[in-house]
């Protein structure tokens, strides 16, 4: 069985980019729980808040719930679910999995491949993360489902060529590009710093992202320091009409530096690149309000 051809396969709703990370998100989980409990279950009931919180934090603005993927995640082969009445899931709706204390593990087949070759698991953990979210966010979700932060990727020549078909191989010469178009300086805050002539702290951010067929191209690219490219992959930065900054409402800072640093930026005019660099497509932009922002955006700050 090729789990990692497998694990990069999963079949997912898709339409127009639109982001469905429930299966991705319950998988990681359920590797994470496999990593400190080779034998445990996962019973709904039990872990229903907290892939409430992954898919709060990690999944897409609109509402969803975690009963779906639950359900679901059984017919790719890597996934089962049993009942007080024995094998199979009682549907995808949460009031049945929670009346008939439905719990799901790791398929059988799975748990063998993992307990006889245990750096698998760290290398399915790495195809979830390359094809479903940005780089920004890999460490801190692999703490969230109790997985190591930095994962070994061991595929070796063979294991690179089996993936081939799914994973397209990024430009390297992007990040040069973005920030040489927005003239190495933060397009939110205008940060610019170096040691000696190297920029520190500063990223080519996606707009769209790479995951969701967003391209290596400077007009889906901005220059962002380190924070601001995290809190913008987050959902807590976006970019509205005229370019102006949104800050979402979730975001909660009282310190003076969230204020400064991060709400202070609402209305805020992006800082675009320089002349003759092609700025962030439209669609690239309405792609990341719909699919990554969260919530309203706060009202433009004071000047």
């Amino acid at each position: 069985m090729d789990w990692l051809d497998r694990t990069a396969k999963l079949r997912q709703w898709s339409r127009n980019g639109t982001r469905a990370p429930h299966k991705p998100l319950l998988f990681l989980y359920a590797l994470g729980r496999f990593r400190q409990d080779a034998d445990g279950e996962l019973q709904y009931s039990a872990v229903e808040e907290d892939l409430k919180r992954l898919l709060t934090e990690y999944g897409p603005p609109n509402r969803t719930t975690p009963a779906y993927p639950f359900h679901h995640l059984a017919s790719d082969g890597v996934w089962e679910v049993r009942t007080d009445r024995g094998p199979g899931s009682p549907g995808s709706g949460v009031r049945e999995l929670r009346a008939a204390g439905a719990a799901g593990r790791l398929a059988p087949e799975l748990r063998a491949a993992l307990l006889r070759e245990p750096s698998l698991l760290g290398r399915m953990a790495r195809v979830l993360l390359d094809l479903h979210f940005p780089p920004s966010l890999h460490g801190e979700l692999c703490e969230a489902v109790g997985l190591e932060p930095e994962l070994e990727l061991e595929f070796g020549p063979a294991g690179a060529e089996r993936l081939s078909a799914v994973r397209r191989q990024r430009d390297r010469r992007m990040r040069e590009l973005v920030l040489t178009a927005y003239e190495y300086q933060c397009a939110f805050c205008g940060y610019d710093g170096r040691i000696g002539a190297v920029p520190v702290g500063l990223e080519a951010a996606h707009v769209r992202w790479w995951a969701f067929g967003g391209p290596d191209d400077v007009d889906n690219g901005l220059c962002l320091c380190s924070l601001h490219h995290k809190l913008f992959d987050k959902g807590v930065l976006g970019i509205g009409d005229g370019h102006r900054v949104l800050v979402s409402q979730h975001f909660v800072g009282r310190s003076p530096a969230a204020r400064e640093h991060v709400i202070a930026l609402a209305g805020r005019s992006l800082i675009g690149p320089q002349p003759g660099a092609r700025p962030v497509a439209a669609a690239h932009l309405d792609w990341h309000a719909r699919q990554v922002f969260h919530g309203s955006p706060r009202p433009a700050t004071a000047a």
